[in-house]
């Protein structure tokens, strides 16, 4: 069993608190860290604000240095990380690549954009003035991660904020802690300055709300749901903030009569069961023209019956179990609404036989409406709700039609359709007979599902305020 310490003001620390991690998959125990209170919780944000004088004034390519640094050891340490991944999620091993990988773009990618980001001159109508725009670290960031993508999330905010300049205190949820604790023991394996990060995690209402309501922080980030979000910004109205948060999502996936309809069955099965559904960006409602709908509900059932289900390192497994009993329950509550409200259950509804943990089996569902709750809420788990339609408008005013706004697909051959719904579609992100993230690609959310942004330079904004500096040229 992993055991895993707090790693606060450059040191590794061992609290008075301890917490199992559980294994969603055998519901044994796989690792026990150190959990934070409120004296712990005050000691990092008291760390970094320590830090910020010094690291924010570090030249940009010390910084950059650094970052590379806790990259190099990253890689040393790919098989660990991994591991901490596989077992506080019991993600399929192959899976936990893509967690560990964004890490090692995260650090390259934004210490090369802090070395080469440069002032910026702007004109002076009368020629009277020279003038300056330039950047500087925010203050003390933040951040607290969902347990979806452990170490993928961790990267989201790591990169930019110590590229930036800002002290960074990162709460990992308690569900999946020892990946970025693995982070923390790397961080002082390598000497990071003291301060620069902070990694610690206990209760969201002790703890979460301990680091939200302080005035130190100038920055508070978040990957989480909706109302996650919104008590994070009211607890953190003790002082002005800025606010970085990708939250939930409802996403649409139109798939239009002239779909190349393998290619839409292969992206929508493959963002649907990959990491049980838990995914932020996979698509919640899904419409299909009526004239496809059947040839397209036997390709997702053909891909969906195929689905290998189970937790083991050492072979080819496509899906683990959903997060925890709360996650399961949520889940199989949705699928009943929407089956006692008219939706025919195709596949799935149920736990797969003869396993310990909180395994859900691939599901399908047509007939689902709008007066269901299926449609509604965000389902984070692996159930494709299938909906028919026989007009571009009114798809449109229906995907359209919820408080979130991060992504969308669209499955289309005609160049005029994927204009139109491309316009159109009120979500902060479109993707068009395919899927792509990459940490250049800019993810973010509208409406309900957030501000602000992660991944590529506009992230570094987040992190990062703004001076003029206007020089008289006669005086």
């Amino acid at each position: 069993m992993l055991s895993k310490q707090l790693y606060i003001g450059g040191k590794l620390i061992t609290s008075d608190v301890s917490t199992d991690v559980i294994n969603p998959a055998t519901l044994e125990a796989v690792g026990q860290i150190s959990a934070a209170g409120i004296n712990e919780a005050s000691l990092a944000l008291d760390a970094a604000q320590s830090a910020f004088a010094t690291w924010s004034a570090t030249p940009a390519k010390e910084r950059a240095q650094w970052m590379l640094k806790l990259r190099d050891a990253v890689i040393e340490n790919e098989e660990h990380l991994r591991e901490c991944v596989h077992l506080e999620m019991a993600k399929p091993w192959d899976s936990t690549a893509d967690d560990y990988q964004m890490l090692v773009d995260s650090l390259t990618f934004y210490a090369d954009a802090i070395v080469n980001m440069v002032d910026e001159e702007l004109n002076d109508t009368e020629g009277t003035h020279s003038h300056t725009l330039s950047r500087e670290p925010a203050g003390v960031a933040a951040a607290f991660l969902a347990w979806n993508f452990p170490l993928l999330n961790l990267a989201y905010k790591l990169g930019p904020a110590m590229a930036a300049g800002c002290p960074l205190v990162v709460k990992p949820s308690s569900k999946t802690p020892l990946s970025a604790y693995a982070v923390g023991e790397l961080c002082e394996k390598i000497g990071l300055p003291a301060g620069v990060v902070n990694i610690l995690s206990g209760t969201d209402s002790t703890v979460g709300d301990a680091i939200s309501a302080s005035t130190i922080p100038s920055i508070l980030t978040l990957i989480g749901s909706t109302n996650v979000g919104k008590h994070v910004i009211a607890t953190g109205a003790t002082s002005i903030k800025r606010y970085s948060m990708e939250l939930g999502g409802n996403a649409p996936a139109i798939v239009c009569s002239d779909a190349n309809l393998d290619n839409a069955a292969d992206v929508i099965c493959g963002v649907k069961f990959a990491n049980a559904g838990q995914i932020c960006v996979t698509p919640n409602r899904v419409f299909v023209h009526e004239s496809v709908a059947d040839e397209f509900i036997e390709k997702v059932l053909t891909r969906a019956k195929a689905v290998k289900v189970g937790f083991d390192k050492n072979e080819a497994i496509d899906m683990g179990p959903v997060m925890d009993a709360n996650s399961w329950q949520r889940i199989d509550e949705l699928v009943k609404d929407a089956q006692q409200n008219g939706a025919k259950l195709q596949l799935g509804g149920k736990k797969p036989a003869g396993v310990t943990g909180y395994f859900y089996e691939p599901t399908v569902l047509t007939n689902v409406d709008s007066s269901m709750k299926i449609y509604k809420d965000e389902i984070f788990g692996p159930v494709i709700s299938i909906i028919s339609f026989s007009d571009n408008d009114q798809v449109l005013s229906d995907a359209n039609d919820t408080d979130a706004g991060l992504s969308s697909f669209i499955f289309s051959n005609n160049e005029d359709t994927i204009s139109y719904f491309a316009k159109h579609l009120r979500f902060g992100e479109v993707q068009v007979n395919g899927i792509k993230y990459s940490i250049n690609l800019p993810h973010f959310g509208i409406k309900q599902s957030g501000v602000g942004a992660d991944c590529s330079l506009l992230a570094l904004d987040d992190y990062l305020v703004y001076k003029r500096v206007s020089r008289a040229l006669k005086v």
